[in-house]
């Protein structure tokens, strides 16, 4: 017996199919998850068989969604996925690969852009400098995973904390600078990095005030590459100049909300909200009604937001010297010690 049309089987295998790459099949995923012919996908798709609780076990599985998406729950309920993580290094790199993975799904997406409501310096940005790299790591790694192997241990620049992670935050920054991005900055966006830094001095975390103004000129170093792609509205690797076929790269400020690192990503014709939980990881969301009303609050904002990169070269100016006046105070109190 054929099914209405508007069952919802049917609704949920055409939902299915806007969240799939434009390259890929979605009747050979089926297939394939299900262990049956190319026919029998097809009228599974149609709603001319229904599919059975392992089969919608599978799917759900395969592609990463709950039993509620399937039925098409009308409920308050907003749905999120993630993994919940232990405080091991494998556990880290393993975050790190579901960053890479998230990634590379948006990539996978000819229509694609990410957005960024930054509370403080997106950790992409950290990974273009090495020593800031390893000493993000390093804070993250003893203060944020209490890494029991890092219990006594302090920062220098001989330590390279960053080496185990170098080749997955490379191939992250390398997929992040292929996919357009809008960010929306607030100056006190750089204060979270800043005050790591200065308070692991002050804890003897980091021994030598050397080493403490280096990280701050890394800083600024890593504002130069950001003011680059911002002037040139293309995102580029660090010490490069952005190509004319790069990646769009969107600075907006802000000078009345400060953020709360909120990422959405959009993909085809639907987008996911990533929210960060536990300092440094993330869960994220398919709901449809959620990621409208979080679109909606981002658009807003930017509508309210003076943007800067590519145009606007005052704004932009003040914008990134008022950040550089930022790291320049604290090298000052630095050297006044």
């Amino acid at each position: 017996m054929t099914l209405p049309a508007t069952n919802s089987q049917s609704k949920f295998f055409l939902s299915l199919k806007s969240t799939i790459p434009s390259y890929a099949s979605l009747v050979d995923e089926i297939a394939e998850t299900l262990q049956v012919s190319i026919d029998s996908a097809y009228r599974r798709i149609r709603g001319e068989k229904l599919l059975d609780f392992d089969e919608i076990k599978l799917i759900c599985q395969r592609f990463n969604i709950s039993m509620d998406q399937f039925l098409s729950l009308e409920t308050n309920a907003i749905l999120f996925h993630g993994k919940i993580h232990n405080n091991t290094e494998g556990a880290f790199h393993e975050w790190m690969k579901d960053v890479l993975d998230q990634l590379n799904l948006v990539n996978s997406f000819s229509k694609k852009h990410v957005y960024f409501l930054v509370k403080d310096m997106p950790p992409f940005h950290h990974y273009y400098h090495p020593l800031l790299a390893s000493f993000k790591f390093f804070f993250w790694m003893k203060s944020i995973l209490y890494f029991d192997s890092l219990k006594n241990e302090t920062f220098s620049v001989d330590k390279n904390f960053f080496a185990p992670y170098q080749e997955i935050t490379q191939q992250i920054l390398k997929v992040y600078n292929k996919v357009p991005t809008s960010e929306i900055w607030n100056e006190e966006g750089l204060h979270t990095t800043l005050r790591q830094i200065e308070v692991y001095y002050d804890m003897g975390f980091i021994p030598s005030s050397k080493t403490v103004k280096e990280l701050y000129n890394c800083v600024l170093e890593v504002i130069d590459h950001l003011e680059i792609m911002a002037e040139t509205g293309r995102k580029c690797m660090f010490g490069q100049q952005p190509k004319p076929d790069a990646a769009e790269y969107r600075l907006y400020v802000n000078e009345i909300v400060l953020g709360d690192n909120t990422f959405m990503a959009e993909i085809g014709d639907n987008k996911i909200t990533y929210l960060n939980h536990s300092v440094i990881y993330f869960v994220g969301s398919k709901d449809k009604k959620f990621n409208e009303s979080m679109f909606k609050n981002l658009d807003n904002l930017m509508k309210k937001s003076t943007l800067i990169s590519g145009t606007s070269e005052k704004d932009r100016k003040q914008f990134f010297n008022k950040l550089r006046k930022k790291v320049h105070s604290k090298i000052a109190l630095l050297e006044d010690l």
